[in-house]
């Protein structure tokens, strides 16, 4: 696939107002990453914090997803210079970093993922642009990759307008277990504080024109709707492994 392409029309589609509708992984394997690249989703993110995937493995997982026209993302364990580069030399078409709290976490985390002149990250030959014979064509991609923050703790939303105003910054995903564990309400999603924080995030996002988002674990298509409806732009619809829990249960009920 052609990643500059992809995430051009992404972020077009954002900026114009509409929608984003990705998954997420967590089992380490590529077939299972064939599967989920051809399934339709504009991004699949691999998910380095909570699945058990180590960096050796992301070369095979993204070339699974792009089989299928998939955009590969890799949400960061964290936002470290180390993580940014090898996800983005493995050739990940952005990233989705957790637990941003400020403006200055996610500048940093930004210039981690550019390379020079729009950033600091180092240059070099890699997957990302085969080993040298794409240089020229990665070195416009590798100047902006797609950069999504997650909000998940009550201190970011105390500087979330800040937050917002950080050059390249192009959706935010709401993250609601932690979200709700730092209000002290974990999982208590029909609170009237926690939604009236998700609102917040929400009208806060919609007036800089970033699009928001949330992540909708159970494979659902109501909710996603529903998430939608309400004014959702950047959604993960569900996670490999959830899914397949889901069906597989499914089959004895």
């Amino acid at each position: 696939m052609n990643r500059i392409d992809a995430i051009r029309q992404i972020r077009e589609r954002l900026c114009a107002g509409g929608h984003s509708i990705g998954s997420w992984m967590q089992i380490p394997h590529a077939s299972v990453a064939e599967i989920m690249g051809q399934a339709g989703y504009d991004w699949v993110a691999v998910d380095l914090e909570h699945g058990a995937i180590a960096a050796h493995q992301l070369p095979d997982l993204f070339r699974a997803l792009e089989l299928g026209g998939t955009l590969p993302l890799a949400r960061l364990a964290q936002g470290h210079s180390k993580d940014c580069k090898q996800a983005l030399d493995a050739g990940a078409g952005g990233v989705i970093v957790p637990m941003i709290e400020s403006a200055e976490q996610l500048i940093a985390v930004r210039d981690s993922c550019r390379w020079p002149p729009a950033g600091i990250r180092g240059v070099g030959f890699s997957r990302a642009n085969l080993f040298g014979k794409h240089f020229d064509v990665y070195r416009e991609e590798a100047q902006a990759p797609l950069l999504v923050a997650m909000i998940e703790n009550f201190r970011a939303v105390e500087d979330l307008e800040h937050i917002l105003e950080v050059d390249g910054l192009d959706a935010l995903l709401i993250g609601p277990y932690d979200l709700s564990a730092s209000m002290g309400l974990t999982a208590r999603f029909d609170h009237p504080d926690f939604k009236a924080m998700m609102n917040r995030i929400r009208e806060l996002a919609a007036q800089k024109n970033i699009a928001s988002g949330v992540h909708v674990v159970q494979p659902a298509r109501e909710e996603l709707k529903q998430r939608l409806d309400e004014g959702y732009r950047f959604l993960a619809y569900s996670v490999d492994a959830v899914m397949l829990r889901s069906v597989a249960e499914g089959c004895l009920t």
